[in-house]
């Protein structure tokens, strides 16, 4: 999963047939600091997102998983959640060694 910002919409005039009423975004991808990665890319948007909302996106096949009743779309980039609060912590701050015995990561 990524995150990215809205900046737009984007229209089309003629649509792959089973993606009609299926609504497009314009987004810029972020890293966790908020700094733009990469290039503008569209994004099927299954949870109503607006104009610079932060919003998380998956890539690949699971992103048709978003969209209700469409498992067979050629769809490879979606908007899944929106993002209300992010906390940014420290990548030391996390212990994630696996330690013997018992092990909530397992």
């Amino acid at each position: 999963m990524n995150l990215a910002i809205v900046k737009g919409t984007a229209v089309c005039t003629a649509k792959y047939p089973g993606t009609e009423g299926i609504k497009l975004l314009v987004v810029q991808p972020v890293n966790k600091h908020l700094e733009p990665v990469g290039a503008l890319v569209v994004a099927a948007d299954s949870v109503r997102a607006g104009h610079g909302d932060l919003c998380v996106m998956v890539r690949s096949r699971e992103a048709t998983f978003s969209l209700p009743e469409r498992n067979f779309v050629p769809i490879d980039l979606a908007l899944v959640g929106i993002v209300d609060q992010l906390d940014v912590r420290p990548d030391e701050s996390f212990n994630l060694v696996m330690k013997r015995g018992f092990n909530p990561y397992s």
